[in-house]
């Protein structure tokens, strides 16, 4: 006899436990079935929360933020175990589980663990290990599985010396030396841990540079921090062409011949997404190459009566969009009218060492488009909050309209960038100016404050452009067009 319900999601991180709250928020009965013991999905057990939870640990442990800020020369402790590094980590992701099933159970969401396959468009089978096929059937599906690394064919697994981003959670002790394969988020990421902790980490990206949805000053200065604080070796336009295992040694081919000695290598190039095992193709949803769903504006899937959100639709694949992905596929399931579309402005967060987060354009990219803009930079250095806790190489970065002064993107390289940059996102989705910044109080002193210096400094580089182009009018005898731009006060 089958169960029936209004919603079925398959999934428990982000997008699924926020899906079927918002469902039942509303009064909807909701089933969430797991396949894993515990809730989170990638998000708690294996990735957001792990990997950010180790950086703290490791920032803690190296003692990296205090070095040369009290006359002591802070260095990782020669005995730390895998265990001392781990076990934060353990109690963050213990701690979410509990958060996540209170949430459930606040919202009467009934939980099913096991492995769900579709049967047919409407009815999805469950099996566990040794207990009979639960059957139960929805008028509206959520496919919320997320996603996990790629494993090409060519690279030798084994879960010890060679792992993916999951596996690291589980090395038996903290290598001597590692090399990541991978210049995007997750192995700039797992560099900077590993190498804040005194680990020897060579990162190789078979790109010109990290990180390439960053603007290049963003990049280039991340990779100069990672190299003169951590002591990364960054290889760059590097192809790998081989990695074999010898003993307890990996060796690592490069293109042009050179190899890399390692105790651990981690391979951190792509993901694809969690849909084989759920039969989709009984339920007429499709997929692509990579196993990601695809979905339209309304996250429903090529069924009408299925959405799919989260890591498993591909792009973004941040745990905050998946949230509202989900949200705003389950307003448009049961006509809500509620949140009917996700917010074009998306914060983007690195928790690198140091941090970088942007929201918006950045100046490449806008230049690419062919938008008139100016920037604006303010340093860390040169903010008493930045000089206090010793982070002078940060800074934080404007870009807005040449013609209007409206901001378009921001940008935040230091310590709490990822916060920080909440501030220019609220400005960008109220259509704000420059002006925010300027008649803005900020508190003092504070990291903060640096926006309004970053907005001085557009304004002054602004006025420098029409007044060299007041003075080129000028001598052709020709007469400017446009109001000036009147000049910022200097700083008080």
């Amino acid at each position: 006899m089958a169960e029936h319900f209004d919603l079925c999601v398959i999934g428990s991180g982000p997008a699924g436990e926020k899906g079927a709250a918002q469902a039942a928020y509303f009064g909807k009965s909701v089933c969430l079935v797991e396949r894993a013991p515990k809730p989170g999905g990638a998000a708690v057990n294996t990735g957001t929360i792990p990997s950010k939870t180790l950086r703290e640990t490791a920032l803690y442990l190296s003692g990296l933020r205090q070095r040369g800020l009290y006359g002591v020369d802070y260095r990782v402790k020669s005995d730390i175990t895998i265990g001392d590094f781990m076990h934060r980590e353990r109690a963050v992701v213990e701690s979410s589980w509990q958060l996540i099933d209170q949430n459930l159970e606040r919202h009467r969401i009934t939980k099913v663990q096991g492995a769900a396959q579709f049967a047919d468009p409407r009815t999805l089978d469950v099996t566990r290990f040794q207990q009979p096929v639960r059957r139960i059937t929805a008028d509206v599906f959520l496919v919320a599985t997320g996603s996990r690394p790629s494993h090409p064919r060519e690279i030798p697994f084994d879960g010890r010396i060679v792992v993916d981003s999951d596996d690291v959670l589980t090395l038996p002790a903290i290598p001597n030396r590692l090399v990541v394969i991978g210049g995007g988020v997750i192995g700039c990421e797992y560099a900077g841990i590993f190498g804040a902790l005194g680990v020897r980490v060579t990162l190789v990206n078979s790109r010109e540079r990290l990180l390439m949805q960053l603007d290049t000053d963003l990049s280039d200065a991340l990779r100069n921090e990672m190299t003169r604080r951590l002591g990364v070796q960054v290889i760059l336009d590097a192809a790998v062409t081989d990695v074999q295992v010898a003993g307890e040694l990996a060796t690592v081919t490069l293109g042009d011949g050179r190899q890399l000695a390692a105790d651990c290598v981690l391979y951190c190039a792509g993901r694809e997404g969690n849909a084989d095992g759920l039969h989709l193709e009984k339920a007429g949803v499709k997929t692509n190459a990579r196993g990601f769903i695809t979905v339209d504006a309304q996250y429903r899937t090529s069924a009408a009566h299925i959405f799919a959100a989260g890591d498993i639709v591909g792009f973004p694949a941040l745990a905050s969009t998946a949230m509202e992905q989900a949200r705003v596929a389950m307003c448009h399931a049961f006509d809500l009218r509620y949140k009917t579309a996700m917010s074009t402005i998306l914060p983007y967060g690195v928790w690198t060492v140091p941090e970088i987060a942007t929201v918006g354009l950045g100046e490449d990219e806008a230049r690419a488009k062919g938008i008139p803009v100016e920037t604006g930079k303010a340093s860390f250095r040169n903010n008493p909050r930045g000089q206090i806790i010793g982070d002078t190489e940060g800074f934080v970065k404007l870009v807005f309209r040449s013609d209007d002064q409206r901001l378009i993107g921001a940008s935040v390289i230091g310590e709490g960038a990822c916060e920080l940059v909440h501030i220019p996102a609220a400005v960008l989705q109220f259509n704000g100016t420059l002006d925010y910044f300027i008649q803005s109080v900020f508190n003092y002193p504070t990291l903060s404050d640096a926006f309004k210096y970053a907005a001085y400094d557009g304004l002054q580089r602004l006025q420098k452009r029409v007044s060299k182009a007041m003075e080129a009018r000028s001598r052709s005898n020709t007469a400017p067009r446009g109001t000036p731009v009147t000049p910022p006060p200097g700083r008080a």
